[in-house]
């Protein structure tokens, strides 16, 4: 069962939200549940903490005025109890989401608050797309690549990696790309490319999923990822990639 956990302090806000899951649960009988909607981020952690083996996707304010404790603390502390947590992040400022980046959280959506119609089709769309990777990981058909970064154990989706690259100045360090998500660690991109399939060494620096790119800028000779990340191809690579893509 995917259960799902609200995190809001406004009362306005949290009530809205607690409205839309429900509607969608109430819609739709393939199994999920509203575990928790609250206020205070000390009680999502309790709960978690009692409940350990749960599929759970999370709604988190990330402006939550909590006297130790904001949005993105408590994503890095779900990300850290729960590494297979769905963590959605509500706010109303859209600059904020480079913080999801910067503490590697690995988000899987960012709403903006606005209009409350436009709020309820991305929670919406955000139920669906975690119900279905909680269905996909039941069934066998989810993979994982799992990464112990500085005590850290992350489980990345391999259908969510856009690339990996080596670091620029750090030497045997990987950075592994998705697109909500930026995470180093120590290894070697061609121990990694044995192990996942469908990634393709378009450059001695890069790792590139070909399931994700958007399309190939010849000019730059760069890959163009959905996010609008940009990957170097090297140059004798570039006539195989593109028939690969098949467009350019």
């Amino acid at each position: 069962m995917l259960h799902i956990l609200i995190c809001e302090d406004d009362l306005g806000q949290r009530l809205h939200m607690e409205s839309v899951v429900n509607n969608y649960i109430a819609a739709d009988d393939s199994g999920m549940s509203l575990a928790l909607s609250s206020g205070d981020p000390a009680e999502v952690l309790t709960y978690i903490e009692a409940h350990p083996d749960m599929y759970r996707l999370y709604f988190i304010d990330i402006g939550l005025k909590h006297d130790e404790m904001d949005g993105i603390m408590l994503g890095t502390k779900i990300r850290e109890a729960d590494s297979l947590a769905k963590i959605v992040f509500v706010t109303v400022h859209s600059e904020q989401a480079y913080l999801t980046f910067y503490h590697k959280i690995n988000a899987l959506d960012f709403i903006v608050k606005g209009r409350r119609e436009d709020i309820e089709t991305r929670m919406n769309q955000c139920i669906i797309d975690a119900h279905k990777l909680y269905l996909d990981e039941k069934r066998g058909q989810v993979k994982y690549f799992r990464i112990d970064a500085s005590g850290e154990v992350w489980s990345v989706p391999w259908d969510d990696i856009l690339f990996f690259e080596t670091h620029v100045s750090v030497r045997h360090k990987i950075i592994l790309h998705t697109e909500n998500s930026r995470i180093e660690f120590r290894g070697f991109l061609g121990e990694i490319e044995k192990h996942i399939p469908g990634l393709y060494r378009c450059h001695k620096s890069y790792l590139l999923n070909i399931s994700k790119v958007a399309y190939i800028d010849r000019k730059t000779k760069e890959a163009v990822m959905p996010n609008g990340m940009r990957v170097h191809i090297a140059q004798k690579k570039m006539p195989e990639i593109v028939g690969m893509i098949g467009n350019g």
